[in-house]
């Protein structure tokens, strides 16, 4: 099972708080509050990230218990193929059920075939939506990141260049919620 995205940033959002309390300047509280925000969408960014990739990995064993079965299908169908030779070889006609369940194992092989495709596409819907989710865990978290280094150097720039990485952020999130 993939491990979860993990989102390591409790730390300097608890040390962003400390420094609000104790600036006298309005902004930092604004910092930390972002911050908090932002953690908050990430977290939730994470846990969708995680479910998506454990839907594609379940989705690629279905298509892949899809294949073994078609597999075996078309074992069973070489089998019988070569039961149907060897009784033409002999001059001997080859039985009506013989033909239908050659013509049955065909028939199922696609069906089967069909589904192990839907599973293989589903598969890549989901780890799709892991990556562009897991893109906006990492935007959020170098957001956070860059908020930390402007409460902790009282540079107001750098809380704009946080928003900033953090609008990316949501971008990525919404992209990764709606597909």
């Amino acid at each position: 099972m993939p491990e979860e995205i993990e989102v390591p940033t409790e730390h300097l959002h608890e040390h962003m708080e400390h420094h609000a309390h104790s600036s006298g300047e309005k902004w930092v509280t604004g910092v930390a509050l972002s911050s908090a925000l932002l953690a908050a969408f990430a977290a939730a960014a994470a846990l969708m990230a995680g479910h998506h990739a454990n839907e594609a990995m379940i989705e690629r064993i279905k298509s892949s218990d899809q294949w073994n079965y078609y597999q075996s299908k078309g074992i069973k169908s070489a089998v019988l193929g070569l039961k149907i030779e060897t009784i033409q070889a002999q001059r001997k006609s080859v039985t009506e059920k013989d033909k239908e369940k050659m013509k049955e194992y065909k028939e199922e092989q696609e069906k089967i075939s069909e589904k192990a495709k839907e599973f293989e596409a589903s598969s890549e819907n989901h780890l799709h939506h892991h990556v562009v989710l897991a893109r906006a865990v990492t935007f959020f978290q170098v957001a956070i990141a860059v908020g930390a280094i402007a409460a902790l150097t009282r540079k107001r720039p750098f809380w704009f260049v946080s928003m900033g990485f953090g609008a990316v952020g949501v971008v990525f999130f919404v992209l990764g919620l709606l597909g």
